[in-house]
């Protein structure tokens, strides 16, 4: 299997190779924006998009051959997520352009790129430290992204494919039950607080209101200041979060390396809709809606690959509600959690079981792969849960 990394790293252009960069990225984004607005909505096939609208786009926004089938390419890809999510495709913003071998190079030897603008060809310079040097050493990248981010800074984004480690094979799975006030709590004992994130993330709000607020009223000098310093607040909160999701899924992968075990993590889509649609506050809204957990997600998914840790993705459906010990469904109350059976009584933390009951669901997942159908032979609350190929159905109790 094939991993893909991207690789980001600093540009330092010339003042005149900056203005060609703004160029560029200014005819990539209306040559989207014409493409998207001229070929039929529902037309996604980039080779149908680019038969219709290539030669204009050659001649009316001064591209590169294979600049204009980028852009096809991307009005293509954002149709199909937007078709996916059910919404609109946004206008496209002159932030970034997508770039192929034909007109990208990462040349090692002077640790530069050389990159095909409005205008003729460049050699750029990259500001790269021990990470990039180590990752982009002997490689020959194909494909890279040249970006604008917010920070006014260029960026190229090197995507870098190399061969996958072959996944582990074992019989042991560490399930990981992801949560607001704990952000992950694993079968193997070990959980992360939510605490620290919630108050850095309610300081950032209230300083975003007082600041809005001062930001609509007083002189011009103080609207100006308010306003420069919204947007040094601007990344913070999420940058921090990042970083957070970083090491929880860091020591996650490489607990189960070192184990030789394999993750079985919840799949939480769509768990936004539904939680909206509940009576809340503001503030508890806000807070929901900030949890990263997609992100905890995909960080996990992609360290895991690189390690060779299979990432398992199971309905996270009666989890905290079913007892791990004897299957059946218990009594949560906020962290707590109570066994119903006379014959069990198990009680304790509510995330902690929810881990273990992943655990077991990852377990038999991954024994039972392959087969058209899968039943759970315990009786059990854990109903229907999703498996590569069938579904776990459980069958009615026996016990007491």
């Amino acid at each position: 299997m094939k991993q893909v990394l991207t690789i980001v790293c600093k540009l330092n252009p010339s003042q005149k190779i900056v203005k060609k960069i703004d160029l560029t990225l200014e005819m990539f984004a209306a040559a989207c924006n014409y493409a998207n607005q001229e070929v039929k909505p529902s037309i996604t096939s980039k080779t149908t998009i680019q038969s219709q609208v290539y030669q204009t786009i050659r001649e009316k926004y001064s591209l590169s051959a294979n600049l204009a089938v980028r852009a096809c390419a991307r009005v293509g890809a954002n149709r199909k997520t937007a078709k996916k999510d059910k919404k609109p495709v946004k206008a496209f913003k002159p932030t970034s352009a997508d770039y192929d071998a034909r007109i990208f190079a990462f040349r090692e030897k002077d640790w530069s790129v050389s990159l095909t603008l409005v205008g003729g060809r460049e050699h750029i310079p990259i500001v790269s430290s021990n990470y990039q040097i180590g990752k982009l050493k002997g490689t020959k990248p194909t494909s890279a992204q040249l970006c604008k981010h917010r920070d006014g800074n260029y960026y190229i984004h090197i995507q870098v494919k190399d061969e996958a480690p072959k996944p582990i094979s074992s019989d042991n799975v560490i399930g990981v039950d992801f949560g607001r006030t704990d952000i992950a709590v694993t079968s193997d004992n070990k959980k992360w607080s939510g605490k620290e994130i919630r108050d850095v993330r309610d300081k950032y709000s209230q300083q975003r209101t007082n600041l809005q607020k001062k930001a609509s009223k007083g002189t011009r000098s103080s609207r100006r200041r308010c306003r420069t310093l919204l947007k040094r607040l601007s990344g913070k909160e999420k940058r921090f979060q990042r970083h957070i999701n970083h090491i929880i899924s860091k020591t996650i992968v490489l607990d189960a390396k070192k184990t030789n075990s394999l993750v079985a993590i919840e799949d939480l889509t769509g768990i936004r809709k539904r939680t909206n649609q509940q009576p809340r506050s503001k503030t508890e809204r806000r807070r929901s809606n900030s949890w990263s957990f997609y992100q905890l997600r995909t960080f996990l998914e992609y360290k895991g690959l690189i390690n060779g840790v299979e990432v398992i993705p199971v309905s996270p459906r009666y989890s905290s509600k079913t007892c791990h010990a004897c299957m059946h469904l218990g009594l949560r109350s906020g962290k707590r959690f109570k066994c119903t059976n006379s014959r069990c009584g198990w009680h304790g933390d509510a995330d902690k079981n929810a881990s273990y009951n992943l655990s077991i669901i990852g377990g038999v997942v991954t024994l039972l792969r392959g087969s058209d159908e899968l039943s759970c032979t315990v009786s059990s609350g854990l109903l229907k849960h999703e498996a590569l190929g069938g579904e776990l159905k459980p069958r009615p109790s026996r016990a007491g």
